[in-house]
Parts: C-alpha cells; structure tokens; sequence
C-alpha cells in the first residue's frame, strides 16, 4: 500500500534526509483509511447480497439497493469513527487494533440503517437475508483493513515514511533528548518532526537571548510551511520559561500543546495503551478550525464575487470622479499586516493628496486639508473601501475581520498593548465587530486602540458563520450612520 507524497519541502530535501521512499502525505492519510473503509463496507453490502442468493438458490436481485445500502452504512460509520479522531495520526499509527470500537460503531450502525429503513419504507426493496449476512461480513473486513493499515504505517514510521511537517516541536533539550521513537509515536504519530531546541546556557542572559533566536526562527518556520499546531515538551515545574513560551506563541496563529515531560510520562506510563488518550495541557488554542475556515473563505469568495459584480458601475464611476477630481493615482495603495503577520498591500480608493507608507503615517482627522472633495464623499459613504473586495478575492483579507492597521501604527500599537498580537490570527477584514459597535476610523488615543482590541479579541475567540453574518447586516446601518467617519 502506498500513499501519494504531498509535501511542502523540495523532493530533493526529502530524499536526503530519508533515502528509503516516498514521504507518506499526513494530509491523504485520515481520506485515504476512511476510503478503504467505505470500500470494504460497500463491497461486504454487495458481497453478501449477491452470496445469500447464491447459498439460497434465488435469483440475484437488482444490486442497486445494495449499494445504496453500503454508501449510507458507510456514511454513518465514517462520520461516528471520524468525530472520535479514529482516522487522524497519532491514534491510526499506533499498535494494536480497536476491536471493541470498530464492533461496537458497526453494530449500532446496523442498528441506526434498520431504523431508517422502517422510517422509510424502503425495506421491501433489500432482502433481509443479505442484509443479516452484510451485517457480520462487514465487522471483519473492517478489522481486517485496519490492521493492514496498522503494518503499512508502522513500517512507514520504521523507515521515516512519515512526517509531520504541520507540527513544530519545540523543548528543553534535555526532555527532547528523553522522547525515545515509542514516546514520538505516541505523542507526535509519526518519528520525524522539526524540532527546535531551546538553549541550555547556565547564565540566564545568554539563554534569553538564545531562545528569543529561536523562537524567531521557529515564527520564520511556521509561516513557511503553514503549520497548524506547536508541541511543547518543558519541564512542567519551569514556569518561567513556560510563560516566555506563551508569551511569544501570541504572534502565530496556531494551537499550542504542552505535552508531558519525562517525570510525568514515568508515573503514567501512556505508551502501555494503545488507546489511551494521551494527556496534554492546552496553552494556546487554533483560532479557527480547517472546516471553520473553509466556510468562512467559501463565504468571503461568494459574497466578494456578488458584490463586485453588482458594484462594478460605482467603481468605474469613482475612478473617473478621483481622476477629474485630483492629480494621481485613482488607487491607494499601503502595506498592511495580514494573517500571522504577513505583510501584503492593501488596495482603497485615492482620498488624499498624500500617499504615506513609510516609518511615520498621519492619520486622517475631522476636516482634514489632505483630504480631497470627492475623498470626503468617499470616505462618508466608505466607498473608498471597495477596491479590497479584490484583496478578499486573492485571500489576503476576509470580509470579516480586525480592520488592519498601517505598518508604522501596527509596530506602535504592539509596544503598548499586550494582547495586540492576537489580531493576525484571523485574516483582517473590510469590516468587523469593533467598526460595528462604534470602534471606526482613526485612534487618537491609548485608549480608543485598547477598546478597539478588546472588541477584535472578542472577534476571534468568538467567531462563528452567523456572526458574520450579522456584522455583515450591522456594518450597512454603520456605514448610513456615517459614524466616525471622515
């Protein structure tokens, strides 16, 4: 058996550093098992339908209702494994198989596709004989593929076959030196992760100034290769360096483990289980889920995709009125910090005279002379926004989100507020919760930025689809209001 490579480092890079194959894709890896599982289940319905007429000496059916039996079995029973991370490294790469679990899903699937079918009525259209039979073939092909799965991904982790390049380890280098290849499996799923150590210097000066390095290059890291979660393997009694830890993971949106160090892992021995749910102390949480951000952008792609379409004469409009209205370009453009901090150029309408984008950006206040005529339209209406409905569409920014900031404010603000940092782990928006309830245009104060924050903090630890949605409705009576803006 073998799995397709997805990787985010060069090929070459791969083979030199395991020489033994082909890197298997952690990300193919849970599609890849739960497909074997489907196709067992189907061909176990279909199987044993045509077996029982065979052994009974009836004629074989139309096998469609078989088959429509085996997608929906399968539906249910994939989605039940799925929700209980069955799929998912590490739980699939460890030893031994799940007998009690795979008997025990399957035979309540059984239990949910009988039901269904009195519900339905449809139970004249299968044979219950095949469907008796189906129901104690399948529970062996399903033992059976997962552990072909278990050899196949065990002699992967042997040979280096498998590795995470959506975790970055990052300990002591006397715990790191501790993880044996069975506590990597456990922990990790896989023996192969970047690691990053941090120093070991006795004198606490040269050790701060070491680990403020690494944790550079692991930020660096992370960016590079779109990581999703840091590991963290520390002394748990370190409290001073747990909490410089923490205080430098605020700039990466991802989720942080502190996973359990070598005193702990010796009184619970959690390599004995093979089901054992390993024990790790949540120090940052992932902002938004793989499938919360699919449907966020999915909505963004939509709703900028309509909106363009539908404003595209006040565009063409606007851009005609700035260019009689003033000498310059009918775009602005300024960089701007998006999600982890990426720097990416953010596209408004002309509404000055000025082009600032430097060290040092004023921004604009209540009759401002460097605003132009048509600029102060522009700005009342916020239609000098438009223009990064483009930026939604390339993904640099969302629909809803922590407006972003100019780069000379953003350096600024982070000096001092502690929690700023917080803000890039969402992309920044056209719109958001802070411009919504009064937070809009410029922040002459400490404590206009402070209210600002907390209310984009608010955001991100609360997002959900319904509560865009809202700010999408919010934001047009905030933009009728003229509230702030100028």
């Amino acid at each position: 058996m073998s799995i397709g490579s997805d990787l985010r480092e060069e090929p070459h890079k791969a083979d030199q550093t395991h020489g033994k194959g082909v890197l298997w894709s952690l990300d193919l890896i849970p599609y890849v098992l739960s497909t074997l599982d489907a196709f067992v289940i189907i061909l176990a319905c279909v199987g044993g339908g045509i077996g029982y007429h065979v052994v009974t000496g009836t004629p074989i059916p139309n096998l469609l209702p078989c088959c429509a039996v085996g997608l929906m079995a399968s539906f249910i029973y994939i989605l039940r494994m799925s929700g209980i991370g069955y799929y998912d490294l590490p739980d699939s790469a460890k030893p031994g198989v799940e007998i009690t679990q795979i008997l025990v899903c399957w035979f309540s699937t059984g239990i949910l596709l009988a039901f269904f079918a009195f519900l339905l009525k449809v139970g004249g259209n299968y044979s219950r004989g095949a469907f008796v039979t189906f129901y104690f073939i399948a529970p062996v092909g399903l033992l059976a593929v997962r552990k072909f799965t278990k050899l196949n991904l065990a002699l992967a982790v042997t040979r280096g076959g498998i590795r995470r390049l959506d975790v970055v380890l990052v300990g002591d280098h006397r715990e790191l030196a501790a993880l044996g290849p069975r506590d990597r499996l456990a922990l990790l799923g896989a023996t192969d992760v970047k690691e990053f150590r941090l120093s070991g210097d006795a004198d606490p000066g040269e050790r701060l100034a070491a680990d403020k390095t690494t944790f550079g290059a692991v930020g660096d890291f992370i960016r590079r290769n779109n990581c999703r979660e840091v590991l963290l393997v520390l002394p748990w009694n370190d409290d001073a360096r747990i909490d410089f830890v923490r205080e430098h993971l605020k700039n990466l949106p991802v989720s942080a483990r502190l996973l359990p160090d070598s005193h702990i892992r010796s009184l619970s021995n959690f390599v004995s289980s093979a089901r054992q749910r390993v024990l790790a102390v949540e120090v940052q949480r992932a902002p938004l889920s793989a499938a919360e951000r699919f449907v966020k952008r999915s909505m963004d792609v939509v709703v900028a995709s309509v909106a363009l379409a539908l404003l595209f004469p006040i565009l063409i409009l606007t851009g005609v009125a700035i260019k009689l209205d003033s000498e310059g370009p009918i775009i602005f453009r300024q960089r701007r910090k998006g999600f982890n901090g990426k720097e990416f150029v953010m596209l408004k309408f002309r509404t000055m005279r000025v082009q600032e984008d430097g060290p040092v950006v004023v921004q604009a206040t209540r009759e401002d002379p460097r605003v132009t005529s048509i600029g102060r339209v522009l700005r009342g209406a916020s239609i000098d926004e438009l223009p990064q409905l483009f930026n939604v569409l390339k993904g640099e920014m969302s629909l809803i989100g922590p407006r972003p900031h100019a780069l000379a404010h953003d350096s600024y603000f982070e000096k001092i507020l502690e929690d700023y940092a917080f803000r890039h782990h969402v992309k920044p928006g056209l719109t958001g919760w802070a411009q919504c309830n009064g937070s809009r245009g410029a922040t002459p104060t400490v404590e206009d930025v402070a209210e600002r924050v907390r209310l984009d903090l608010w955001y991100v630890n609360n997002w959900s689809l319904w509560l865009d949605i809202q700010i999408l409705i919010k934001t047009f009576f905030e933009v009728a209001r003229k509230r702030n803006a100028y």
